[in-house]
């Protein structure tokens, strides 16, 4: 596993987040829109970009020591005055089985209890996404349960788990 740090999104990572977005898996398992608007990285780039400025999203390039995009690590939701967040993460096909993916999460988990102070992260992901969630695992969420028939997008609806972690949690510790 290479190291791995976490750049604030935008637009020089456009090019890797067009191609990211156009995975199957990811457009399967993510809010992403079906089909993608050709103008979505852009829009969602600068949405993330808005929103960091007022303190309720934020989003990251996931790159490598040499410089090589391998991912994104996202807060869609910050709610700074309950102390909670929602992370995620996205990496491409040809870095995914790799410890990418828990890499990122560690990461985003460490600024989330650190430089937001959250005192709750906690993580959607699709039953049918066994990757996903081991990577949650791994990196010492626990499963609350099963949230059934929730809406991703566009009519769609899955039952997803609701994971969490709280900075006192020990287990996968980033």
């Amino acid at each position: 596993m290479r190291e791995i740090r976490l750049e604030l999104l935008d637009d020089s990572h456009l090019d890797d987040v067009r191609d990211l977005v156009t995975d199957p898996d990811v457009l399967h398992y993510t809010r992403i829109p079906e089909p993608t608007p050709d103008d979505f990285a852009e829009s969602w780039i600068a949405a993330y970009e808005s929103a960091r400025k007022d303190g309720t999203r934020e989003g990251f390039a996931a790159i490598t020591g040499d410089g090589e995009f391998i991912g994104i690590g996202l807060a869609p939701t910050i709610e700074r005055t309950d102390q909670e967040i929602e992370l995620g993460y996205i990496v491409p096909a040809w870095a995914r089985g790799r410890g990418v993916a828990s890499e990122i999460l560690r990461s985003l988990t460490v600024w989330a209890f650190g430089d937001v102070g959250a005192m709750r992260a906690y993580l959607i992901i699709d039953v049918e996404n066994r990757a996903s969630e081991r990577v949650a695992e791994r990196c010492g969420y626990v499963r609350e349960g099963v949230m059934r028939s929730i809406h991703l997008k566009q009519g769609r609806r899955v039952d997803a788990g609701l994971w969490s972690r709280l900075p006192s949690d020990a287990d996968g510790a980033p």
